[in-house]
């Protein structure tokens, strides 16, 4: 055979049911169970990433060898040879790379059981480096184990999974598949670190809060509801982390955060999961235009992690903008001379606005107009700034401009990636501010701030000034790699039945 060989063949054979392909891998296993003692040891040492050999050999020219040996692992994901000689493609997490497997190195039987082995199934490798006279860097195999059987074939290796629903439910499938979700997924993790480095380097101390908590708190949203039956109590998942972290600052920690997941029973849409990932850092002795420097630097070290080069600026400083500026620009209403929920759905009818508004609170018809109207358009990064207190019971007062919170959300891609306060440290206010959120709670706000008198008690211990801001990791996931869902970055979303 010759090297023209070297082009991917086809899947599969499409004669075989499912059953009759599985039975005869099945048969497969056995046969080399029996045969090759060699075969599914419980260690293969000293593999090395597939892309670090596919970098150092870049040099060599078509057709030159070399007797440097390397080992590798992974799934054979193409077969393709006759005669004597064969070429396989051999996938791990950082690439693909070729085999060349002749039988005069390997012997008639070691040759025959490789060429055997199906898509799917997982092989160590000893081999030595050599560019094939097609120009591809491979491996001139030298030696081989049987790692795993694959009982199931892989998924269509040109078309991948059509299915989207299945590449959500059956992640595992489409990382088998797809070389863009591995990928996708090492970006994840690599602005996650970069997230934390950022942090570490600025002395902020990472701390771990309880995800089951007798009262939910730190953001507007319903909770998920459990039981624990030791304690014969009911307990809630998490909504954020807010309210400990924050108690953890008045017990003199200084600067802290959490990276981690957050729970929150409401509705599943491109951007929502009930399930995702949040850091809030929380730093004594500062405020919210801090924290804003604090996001800019940290979405920039996020960025350059993964290289982006998108349409997307993160050049500090981003852009800035009012609460009720921001409405009035892109509705012609001035939700601040309207503090009443009947005085601004009559603006909002007066406007033809299509958005509900019976039965809705002043706070949620503001919410839901800069939802509506303001935030798709808001596509570079940019801070809205000083929102009523009403929305707000949880940030500081702003120290010039009445009714108003020192609070921001920031913005990009058409979402909302973070939010921030000056953060409330007087328990006289703090209490009143939750007495107005249960009073908002009979009126049929059902996302108000339950009353938290723990954490009240904590702020009378004395709390510094203190800002503090929250960031959701799969929202700047989706913005620096491109995608347009959240359970596409997701590794496994929450899914209907």
């Amino acid at each position: 055979m010759s090297e023209s060989e070297d082009a991917p063949s086809g899947g599969e054979p499409s004669r075989h049911g499912l059953q009759e392909l599985i039975a005869e891998r099945r048969a497969k296993r056995e046969l080399i169970r029996r045969d090759d003692d060699t075969a599914y040891p419980y260690t293969f040492a000293g593999a090395e990433p597939v892309a670090g050999i596919l970098s150092a050999y870049d040099h060599l020219q078509p057709g030159e060898e070399t007797d440097e040996r390397h080992r590798v692992a992974g799934r054979i994901a193409a077969s393709r040879g006759s005669g004597k000689m064969a070429f396989l493609d051999l996938v791990d997490r950082t690439g693909k790379v070729q085999l060349l497997a002749r039988a005069d190195v390997l012997g008639p039987e070691r040759f025959e059981l490789l060429t055997s082995l199906d898509l799917g199934d997982i092989v160590g490798v000893d081999g030595a480096a050599i560019r094939s006279r097609r120009g591809e860097v491979s491996l001139s195999v030298q030696g081989f184990q049987v790692l795993a059987k694959a009982l199931r074939p892989p998924p269509d290796k040109h078309h991948g999974l059509s299915d989207v629903e299945t590449r959500y439910r059956r992640r595992e499938l489409d990382l088998i598949a797809s070389e863009d979700a591995r990928a996708l997924f090492i970006a994840r993790a690599r602005i996650i670190s970069a997230v934390r480095r950022e942090l570490d380097r600025e002395g902020f101390v990472e701390v771990e809060t309880p995800v089951l908590q007798p009262l939910y708190g730190g953001a507007m949203a319903r909770p998920f509801t459990t039981h624990h039956n030791a304690l014969d109590r009911d307990l809630y998942l998490r909504i954020a982390t807010e309210l400990y972290l924050k108690r953890l600052i008045v017990g003199g920690l200084e600067r802290v955060y959490e990276l981690g997941k957050d729970f929150r029973n409401e509705g599943v849409s491109h951007k929502h999961n009930p399930e995702f990932t949040m850091v809030e850092w929380y730093e004594a002795y500062a405020d919210y235009e801090r924290q804003a420097e604090r996001l800019e630097a940290i979405v920039r070290a996020a960025a350059d992690a993964v290289g982006y080069g998108g349409p997307l600026s993160f050049a500090a400083p981003w852009a800035r903008v009012g609460f009720g500026e921001a409405i009035e620009q892109r509705t012609g209403i001035d939700v601040h001379a309207h503090r009443e929920a009947a005085e601004l759905a009559r603006a909002i009818a007066d406007r033809g606005l299509e958005m509900r508004t019976e039965g809705l609170t002043w706070p949620q018809l503001a919410d839901d107009l800069l939802s509506k109207y303001v935030e798709p358009e808001l596509v570079q990064p940019t801070f809205v700034l000083d929102y009523p207190v009403e929305i707000s019971p949880l940030a500081r007062e702003h120290r010039s401009r009445a009714g108003l919170v020192e609070r921001w959300e920031a913005f990009a891609g058409g979402m909302e990636i973070a939010n921030a306060f000056s953060e409330l440290i007087d328990p006289d206010v703090q209490r009143e501010r939750f007495a107005a959120q249960q009073r908002l709670a009979t009126e049929g706000e059902d996302e108000a701030q339950p009353y938290d008198e723990v954490f009240v008690q904590a702020l009378e211990q004395g709390m510094p000034p203190t800002g503090g801001a929250g960031l959701g990791i799969d929202r700047l996931v989706m913005l620096l790699t491109g995608r347009e869902s959240i359970r596409e970055v997701v590794i496994f979303p929450a899914m209907r039945d």
